[in-house]
This record gives structure tokens, C-alpha cells and sequence, in this order.
């Protein structure tokens, strides 16, 4: 297994529509595969003639396989949206910072995502729900702008939590579930602040909101673990486009504790 500089082979074995414009794709690598990935990491996926982007791994699969959620929001990301069976795409990785839920054995666990940002939390959510003895509650809440653009429904249905709560900022006519702000989710969960570790991921607002919340609630700052999106080119810290104030966050982060991203997350410019 290597960490590659270059991009490597993976073949699309599965592809699944989780909303109208974001896809998830199974990757199963061609020959040798990358070095394993941790939940929270990130490949930079690469759609051969048209470029590459960085993206949050949301399923760690067997064999070296490997599942990528992915919004179709510029060239590269719809070239592999469009991307089918059988297809080859290239992977570089693993980069980045992991989730670290080993460093959270013996904790309640409330994960938070806005949006997409379920996709870099799935694999965490899946981890803790084949280890639950290791850990104490589990806390699943999930925000979206409708309900049409929730993600893994399915897969949420299944998810045996010790409280997994949905909202949506927009309801359709057919919707019966909670309305508003993720953060009122957190009202219903079941957890003890004092021995307790989060982690959010969405949009910036959301996390900013939720990571104070949570330490609002008792939760230590170093417990709260965002991920972050900035614009990532090389991967490796060199071109510095993912600056984040004094840190590169294909380098530093995407992981941070909120002890060290509160005040970054405070400053507009950044």
C-alpha cells in the first residue's frame, strides 16, 4: 500500500443518488491500494482530462475500497458525478487529519452534520455503531435546507443511536418532522457534557453556532471537533491556497479542535 503523489486507479463499482445534484461512489482500486484512510481524512479525487478535487472520504470499505460523496458544483465535481459503473477515476491520499473517535473511548458522543457534512461523519457514525461497548451514548443529529436534499435516508432509519434527530430549514407539504436550526436538536439528545466529545461538519455558520452551543452546554472547546473547507490544490501544505490564518488546512485540518478554530472562525476575512 502506498500514499500516493500521484494519482492511482480506483474503478466506480457502486454508484447511489443521494440528492439532485450529489452522488456517492464506491471505488475499488485497480491494482495496488492507497495506504488506509482514517474517518475524517481526504483523497484529492481526480477526473483524468478535466482535473482533481479534494474529498472527504465517507465510507471505508474492504479490500482498500473506498466511497466518496460528491456535489456537483463546478467541472471536476460533475465529470464524476457523472461517472458510472465500471469506470476508472484517480485517487491521491490519504491527507489530512482524522476525527480521532479512539481518543473518545468511554465518551457519550453527539455528531452533528449540516448537509453534506454527513458524508465525512459517516464513517465515524458507522465505526461507533459496530464498537457501541467502547463508547457510552450516541448522538446522531442531522440538518438539511428540504427534505429533498437529506442525504443516506435509508441509512438513517437503520442507524440503532441512542437518539438520532432530523430537521429541515424548509418543509414540504409531506413532512413531519422536527423544523429549524440543528442546534435545537441538541436539546433532545442524551449525553453528559462533562464526559462527552463532539463532532460537526457543514457549512461554516452551522459549525461555528453548534461548536458553541456545545461548549456553551459544558462541552471542553479541545472536545469539539470541526471539520473545514477551504479551496485545497496540492494536498500537501505547499501552495497555500487552503491558508486558514497561521494554519494549511490540507495539512493542519481539515480536523481541528474548536480550541484552536473558534477564533479563526471569528475573523470575516479568513
Amino acid at each position: 500500500m502506498t500514499t500516493a503523489t500521484i494519482p492511482v486507479p480506483y474503478r466506480v463499482v457502486d454508484r447511489s443518488v443521494e440528492t439532485h445534484d450529489t452522488v456517492t461512489l464506491c471505488l475499488d482500486p485497480v491494482e495496488e491500494p492507497l495506504a488506509p484512510f482514517r474517518a475524517g481524512q481526504f483523497a484529492m479525487v481526480y477526473a483524468f482530462g478535466v482535473g482533481e478535487i479534494p474529498v472527504s472520504v465517507s465510507a471505508i470499505l474492504t479490500n482498500g475500497g473506498l466511497a466518496h460523496t460528491i456535489r456537483s458544483v463546478g467541472a471536476v465535481s460533475t465529470a464524476l458525478c457523472r461517472k458510472r459503473v465500471g469506470d476508472t477515476v484517480g485517487l491521491r491520499g490519504p491527507f489530512g487529519t482524522r476525527w480521532g473517535l479512539e481518543e473518545a473511548h468511554g465518551r457519550d458522543l453527539v455528531v452533528v452534520a449540516g448537509g453534506i457534512g454527513l458524508a465525512p461523519l459517516r464513517p465515524l457514525i458507522r465505526h461507533a455503531l459496530a464498537d457501541r461497548r467502547t463508547y457510552g451514548s450516541l448522538n446522531v443529529l442531522i440538518g438539511a435546507r428540504t427534505p429533498a436534499d437529506l442525504m443516506a435516508r435509508t441509512e438513517i432509519r437503520r442507524w440503532a443511536t441512542d437518539f438520532t434527530g432530523v430537521t429541515v430549514d424548509h418543509p414540504g407539504p409531506e413532512w413531519r418532522g422536527e423544523i429549524g436550526l440543528v442546534t435545537r436538536l441538541l436539546d433532545g439528545a442524551h449525553f453528559d457534557p462533562g464526559r462527552a466529545t463532539g463532532f460537526v461538519c457543514g457549512p461554516e455558520p452551522m459549525i461555528r453556532a453548534t461548536a458553541r452551543d456545545l461548549v456553551h452546554r459544558g462541552v471542553p472547546a479541545a472536545r469539539v471537533r470541526v471539520s473545514l473547507e477551504r479551496n485545497m490544490r496540492c494536498s500537501t501544505g505547499h501552495c497555500g491556497h487552503c491558508q486558514f490564518g497561521p494554519l494549511l488546512l490540507c495539512r493542519d485540518g481539515p480536523v481541528l479542535g474548536f480550541d484552536r478554530a473558534e477564533r479563526l472562525m471569528s475573523v470575516r476575512e479568513l
